[in-house]
């Protein structure tokens, strides 16, 4: 998307040029690209069945789909050839995930560190190729409307006592790759909802991503005015990829926080985790 909103993210200086495919890069495009569309497409048909039998046996849950769509992007970066490492364990109990965001690859990324369930601005639901990833992991949408504000804690609550882990992104925007942005408290308002189940926690997650050998430190980064499908040919083309570190970070319990000590936590939390390589 070209289009920004109020709360993109522009960053000090101008984006990197988003280097133009080569005549490999062009048969690289054609290759990955191929094959994550194809394993997008065959994620898509074994999870419709796998979704009517969860409903079947465990209601809401996602036992089996939640794996299944961790699977799915694991190999969906393995086709790409980006390197891809997990460092932490996984949230046991109820709960939420919030991690730093960098860019349209951290659909992958992040789900194939944990089966999580990202929430979004509804907008994106529209996004061309985008819309495809969001239906695959069933995201979450949210509405920035007050009058909404009500359902959607509910919503909230219904999903995370159901064992969904709900990823959030309190940033509010996508940045250069480069850096964790300041968390927004206002998100964390939601967590303390007395509808949410008992011994709720927040576990942060910090990505950090490694430009391919002679590229710009920002190449992963998608922000600003960013235009979605010129990255996504570039991430692509690239012959020699680069890395990702995930780590999944201690959890921090709800009870006795307020959302700014949440938040200030939260980001703490992130922010050592992105620095520690």
């Amino acid at each position: 998307m070209s289009e920004t909103s109020p709360g993109t993210w522009h960053g000090e200086a101008t984006p990197p040029a988003i280097p133009r495919p080569s005549a490999l890069g062009w048969l690289l495009v054609a290759t990955r690209g191929l094959g994550v569309v194809s394993v997008l497409l065959i994620g898509v048909i074994l999870i419709l069945p796998m979704r009517w039998v969860e409903r079947l046996f465990a209601g809401p849950r996602r036992p089996v789909s939640g794996p299944h769509v961790q699977l799915v992007c694991r190999l969906c970066l393995w086709i790409l050839g980006l390197r891809w490492c997990c460092e932490g364990r996984p949230l046991r109990g109820p709960g939420a995930v919030v991690a730093n965001h960098s860019s349209w690859l951290d659909i992958f990324v992040l789900n194939a560190a944990m089966p999580v369930f990202f929430v979004s601005k509804a907008e994106v639901a529209g996004w061309p190729g985008i819309n495809i990833l969001t239906r695959v992991t069933d995201t979450h949408f949210v509405t920035r409307d007050p009058r909404l504000a009500r359902r959607q804690a509910e919503e909230f609550a219904t999903r995370t006592r159901a064992g969904h882990r709900l990823l959030f992104f309190p940033e509010g925007t996508s940045s250069d790759g480069r850096r964790v942005l300041p968390f927004k408290p206002t998100l964390f308002q939601g967590f303390l909802d007395p509808a949410l189940p008992r011994g709720l926690a927040i576990q942060p997650m910090s990505a950090h991503y490694h430009a391919p050998p002679g590229r710009d430190p920002r190449f992963y980064g998608w922000w600003g005015s960013m235009a979605l499908g010129p990255h996504l040919l570039a991430v692509l083309a690239e012959p020699r990829q680069g890395a990702v570190t995930v780590r999944l970070l201690p959890p921090i319990p709800v009870a006795e926080e307020t959302r700014k000590t949440l938040s200030a936590k939260a980001e703490a939390a992130v922010r050592q985790g992105f620095g520690q390589d």
